[in-house]
This record gives structure tokens, sequence and C-alpha cells, in this order.
């Protein structure tokens, strides 16, 4: 992509109302667009980022047995009164819309009412046991307090899991088998996830969220660095100083980002639903359910949250928009700047030959300082700069951003040197 042709551009200030790290750096960096509190436009670097999250999820998802389904956001109410959700929580979380001949609707901010009678369709028996289903779709919450960029939204991306179980060691067996591909996608995604008990209300005793501990954090909980046991602060037996009860170190108190969440549901939306099976007895039982949650778009905030500095964002390989930064400095004489563009032009090109996605700042007029500056905004990976002086001597510098020097490569080895990085 030619930074010319980008649709969406850095900003030299930062928007005046943007309340958090990942607000301010993504619209100033040109990711996103705010077009009102809690409710963004994806400009083409922020959706390729987002498209990458959401590419890592369903892989995991995949990998454990999970099956890709859409399923509607606008809902009916009648199945959310048949939970007794359409007014509890209702208008307090959900956005009611009414349609012709005053029939009311609602937008999901969760699927378990449309999800558990579509599988009541397809369960008869034991051997339709167990199975689980998943979709990464747009979700609408009536938030009092939207803030935080991308962390607290009306409108934001949310991958559901649900599954479905004979009976509860299916269950645990298959519940543990996500909270590992949970911490394995956070990892992918360059954070470091503590598994956190919270509340499981009317489930369980505890669900288990995966916070992110961070200063910007809006939870607070309490944590061993020893062994990783944790609990949030609302649903906590524990204080800083205590002693862990997994492993005898010390809990320390710690401010997170919540990034996931999964719940033992058990049958409180199987029997709402009457969704039973026959066993292998031929008694009637009602199915287990667990479900599991991870917000693609809150995940790509956390990353800005944690993983920038005072330049700017610092996206690892795998969300990174692009690859690499080319970047072309013109020079004072027009026709030096000819043969730059050039030699520019060439690398761009090997480089999408082989697979690999460059953001080229060819812009001629900029100088560069303000191209860097824009770079470091931006945050991909790897800079490669095409100059007068390093021109002349047959080498491109090469420069990771998280790198305090750059390295001076010869223009034959540069493919290799890329390759190179971005294969560790």
């Amino acid at each position: 992509m030619r930074y010319t042709r980008l649709f969406g551009k850095t900003s030299k200030t930062a928007p005046h109302d943007a309340d958090s790290k990942n607000a301010r750096l993504l619209v100033q960096a040109g990711f996103v667009d705010q077009l009102m509190a809690g409710v963004y436009t994806y400009l083409p670097l922020g959706l390729r980022s987002l498209e990458k999250v959401k590419g890592i999820i369903r892989e995991e998802m995949d990998a454990v047995g999970g099956q890709e389904v859409l399923m509607p956001a606008l809902h009916p109410k009648e199945p959310w009164e048949q939970t007794g959700r359409w007014e509890d929580p209702g208008p307090e979380v959900m956005f009611r819309v009414q349609g012709r001949g005053g029939k009311q609707y609602g937008l999901g901010w969760t699927h378990e009412e449309i999800i558990t009678p579509l599988a009541k369709k397809f369960i008869r028996s034991y051997k339709d046991l167990p199975f689980a289903a998943y979709q990464i779709q747009d979700k609408f919450r009536n938030e009092p307090r939207a803030k935080s960029g991308l962390l607290r939204g009306r409108e934001f991306s949310m991958k559901d899991l649900y599954s479905f179980h004979c009976d509860e060691e299916d269950l645990d067996r298959y519940y543990e088998e996500v909270s590992q591909a949970y911490l394995r996608i956070f990892g992918r995604c360059g954070l470091k996830a503590i598994v956190t008990e919270a509340s499981g209300g009317a489930f369980s005793k505890y669900s288990h969220e995966f916070q992110v501990l961070t200063e910007s954090g809006e939870d607070i909980i309490f944590h061993c660095p020893t062994c990783g046991y944790a609990q949030n602060r609302e649903v906590s037996e524990y204080r800083a100083g205590d002693k862990c009860p997994k492993c005898g170190g010390t809990m320390e108190e710690g401010k997170a980002i919540e990034v996931g969440n999964i719940f033992r549901l058990k049958t409180r939306f199987s029997e709402a639903f009457g969704v039973n099976y026959t066993d292998a007895a031929g008694s009637e039982k009602p199915v287990l359910m667990g479900c599991y949650g991870i917000g693609p778009s809150r995940v790509l905030g956390a990353v800005v949250e944690v993983l920038s500095d005072d330049r700017g964002i610092i996206w690892p390989k795998e969300l990174a928009p692009f690859s690499v930064h080319l970047v072309l400095l013109p020079a004072k004489d027009e026709g030096v700047t000819q043969d730059l563009i050039t030699a520019a032009d060439a690398l761009y090109q090997e480089l999408r030959d082989h697979g690999i996605e460059p953001l080229y700042d060819d812009r001629p007029d900029v100088r560069a300082g303000e191209k860097f500056t824009d770079a470091d905004l931006i945050g991909l990976p790897l800079r490669l700069v095409v100059s007068e002086r390093l021109q002349a001597e047959g080498s491109v510098e090469c420069k990771e951003r998280t790198a305090a020097d750059a390295l001076i490569v010869k223009r034959d080895d540069v493919l290799g040197e890329v390759q190179r990085f971005l294969a560790d």
C-alpha cells in the first residue's frame, strides 16, 4: 500500500476528547475514527489489524473443535422474555427498537437466547454431543459510561463460543481446553494474560476472566506473581500481602484490562428452552452449556495500551496492519530523487512479490523527520529507509520499531534480512 493512496492519515495533534492511550494513538495514527462516544469506524489500517486478531481467534477456536456460525444481531423479544432477561437486566443493557405494527426487537449484546433454541433443533441423543459453535460479530450494549476508546464501547466486536455437553465432567474438560486456547490467543497477540477467578453469578461459584496487567486498567485484581493465581477484587478473598493459597507466595494488587471471560452456564439456558438429550439408557436429561467470550476490538485496544511508548504504537508482528514500513527520503536534487523513487519502487515490488506486506511512504514532498515520526506513531515492526547517502553506498537502512539503533544492509541482502526478521 502506497501511503499517498491510503484512506486515513496520521494527525499531528491528538483528539481533544481522547480519554485513554488507545483512543489517542489509534485516532492519531489513522487506524480508527470516532463517530460518537463508544462507536468507531475502522479505517483501512485499523481494519487490517482487527481482522488479524479475528484470524488468530478463528485458528484457535477451530483447533478446539469450534464451528463458526453467524447469528442475527436483531432479536425478537420472545426468547429474551423466556429467560427473564428482556426486563432484567433489560433496558439497562439492551438497545431496543420498535418495528412495524409496534413489534419490539432488541440488538444483541450476547447470544445465549439465540444459540440455545437453535441448538435444540439439532440435539436428540447423547450421540449429538458434545459440540461447540462460535461466531464473530458486532454486538451492542447500552453502556452508560462509554469511554476508554475500544475498551468500553456501545458497538464492539465480539467472539462468543458456546459448547454443549452431556455431563459436568465433559464440560469441565472442554472448559479447560478453551482456557488454554485463550492463553495461546493472547500470547500470539503480544499480551500476557492472567487467568483470574471472578464471580460466577447464578451459574457457578467462579467464572474466569483473562486479565492483562497495566496501569491504565479499569479492573483491580489480586494475583500471585510466583504461580499466577489471581482473583478479581469484586469476589476476592485476599488482599495485597496475603499468602497465596496455591503456592504460599505473596499476593499483589494490580490494575488490569479484561480481554476475555469464560462461564460454565450449566443448565441455566437449556432448561429455559427445554434443550434435553436422551442418554444411552433412554433417560431424558438437560444439556449442559459453556460460554466463552473474547472481544477482538477490546484486544486491539489492550494491545495499544500495553505495547506503546511516547512515540506511538508498537505492533506485534502478528497484528501489524503491514509488516514493513518502507520510507523514501527525497533528495534536494530532482534527478537524484527520481533515481531514489525508482530504487524504492523496485524494493516495494520485490517485497510484495515475496508475500511481504509493505506500507510504502512514497510522499515526495515530506521531510525525513516527519516521515520518521509518522512511522513511529503507526508502529509497524520493521522500517526500511531508502535515502541518497545509502543509495550511493548500495545500502538500505533497517530498523526494528523496538530497537535503539538501525542496521545498514546491502541492497541485495534486504529481502533475506526482512524474511529472517519476520520468521523469528
